[in-house]
């Protein structure tokens, strides 16, 4: 069946927190706050003008989002919880364009944040079966089951099966780790900025062949917001135009049946990424071979290879070539995770889909500008979860130009802040907090002393 042409959907305001290490001293409630106020001062918008609210989260009681949500007002909105593992942002901003498309709503705030625990992932009802408990039973009949983490093991199996098919080498496995490392540099909310060479990222302890530690992503604690408008709203707002971002494409798939197959790399999703991948470009008539920046799920160096294929951005089976030729990296063919990606920037699952939109959005407008990629016409998002669901998305600049880098001067009298928040990561204070809180239905209690400890950190 042909895809209903949908109305236009935009990005207007995007923010987010510092990811962290998970060290609890940083609690949900005030990674949520903070970053849907950057997100609304970012839009110039205030809470009152948000017709539905959806939170995105993975680790956390029933309700969460409204805990948070209440702290930007109780105007009695619906607000919407959205677990979808570590899809989940993108799985909230599938849903907030999927309702302003429909005429449901004209603004709709959708915030990511993630409270995590130190180390690998881990399940928490053990009383009942697991949702990929299929997928492990898959794993152990076919590869076999080691004491590493479990989902180092199967994206692991995938890299493995990407060498005995196709000829890659551990090597370059690391080089996708060592790019990730050196883009994240430049992004002040990435929780490590530190470069590494190959050689440091081979010989740091091996998790499960080929992926050292230095290509897994960390477990991390941090928020992610973003506005999303439909034209109407756009239209009535036109200074806000040139910074708005067309939300040109996109696609949420899960599992064919081919995930079963037995194939390790199948059992990771391949073929639902490359379904998603087709929908998004072909809904936003874009060709791959003119994406020139995408942000992709990294969470291992391995996915980070068959994803590269399974999108399109490589020929099939020659995504290890790419990579050495340096066609993931400025300078080359595009660049794939300027941010740094999950494995430098960090992985609070419940934000990575909303800050990888952040990124992109940053990029088109200009605003990313320490690390801009030139003359970008569309930007590329991948958010994978495992059980599973894939969301891609294709994003457009709403003027339809190409992107020129901003100054940051320049940033900050458009935006009223005095800085650029795409390469500062600043608070906000508590006169900006009130610019965006409802003016008609706040309360100081649902936001408790959330604001001191925000301006705190900062």
């Amino acid at each position: 069946m042909p895809s209903k042409q949908k109305a236009p959907v935009y990005v207007l305001g995007v923010g987010m927190t510092k990811f962290i290490k998970p060290r609890g001293k940083v609690d949900y409630t005030e990674l949520g706050f903070e970053a849907g106020v950057k997100a609304m001062l970012d839009a110039q918008v205030n809470y009152d003008e948000i017709e539905a609210g959806i939170a995105c989260y993975c680790y956390g009681d029933s309700t969460c989002g409204q805990r948070v949500f209440y702290q930007f007002g109780m105007t009695q909105i619906p607000i919407y919880n959205v677990n979808n593992n570590c899809s989940t942002g993108s799985t909230g901003l599938h849903l907030g364009r999927t309702m302003i498309a429909g005429g449901m709503a004209d603004a709709v705030l959708v915030v990511g944040f993630e409270k995590m625990f130190p180390g690998s992932l881990q399940s928490f009802f053990n009383d009942r079966a697991n949702p990929t408990g299929t997928t492990a039973e898959m794993m152990k009949a076919t590869r076999g089951i080691t004491n590493a983490p479990g989902a180092a093991q199967m994206f692991g199996n995938a890299g493995r099966e990407y060498m005995e098919k196709y000829g890659a080498k551990a090597e370059d496995f690391g080089e996708i780790a060592r790019v990730n490392h050196e883009h994240s540099k430049r992004n002040p909310y990435s929780q490590f900025q530190q470069d590494y060479t190959l050689e440091e990222i081979m010989k740091s302890p091996m998790i499960h062949e080929p992926l050292t530690k230095l290509q897994c992503c960390p477990t991390s604690d941090g928020g992610a917001a973003a506005v999303l408008v439909s034209q109407e709203f756009l239209d009535a707002r036109p200074h806000l135009k040139s910074q708005a971002v067309l939300i040109a494409g996109q696609q949420l798939s899960t599992d064919g049946a081919s995930l079963f197959s037995r194939s390790a790399i199948d059992l990771m999703g391949f073929e639902m990424n490359k379904t998603a991948s087709r929908a998004a470009l072909k809904e936003a008539g874009v060709d791959i071979k003119d994406v020139k920046v995408c942000e992709l799920h990294d969470c291992f160096s391995a996915n980070e290879m068959i994803v590269i294929d399974a999108l399109g951005l490589s020929e099939p089976g020659k995504a290890h070539e790419m990579v050495r030729k340096g066609d993931i990296t400025y300078g080359g063919k595009m660049v794939i995770n300027p941010s740094g990606g999950l494995i430098s920037k960090g992985h609070p699952l419940g934000a990575s889909g909303i800050a990888q939109c952040a990124e992109l959005v940053w990029h088109l407008r200009g605003w990313a500008n320490n690390r801009l990629v030139k003359d970008t016409t569309a930007a590329l998002q991948h958010n994978l979860g495992l059980g599973g669901a894939v969301v891609v998305t294709v994003y457009k600049r709403a003027d339809g130009k190409t992107n020129a880098p901003v100054s940051n001067e320049e940033v900050g009298k458009q935006n009223g802040l005095g800085y650029n928040p795409a390469v500062e990561a600043k608070g906000f204070t508590r006169s900006q907090a009130d610019r965006v809180r409802s003016r008609v239905a706040s309360s100081e209690w649902a936001l408790s002393d959330t604001q001191t400890k925000v301006e705190a950190r900062f």
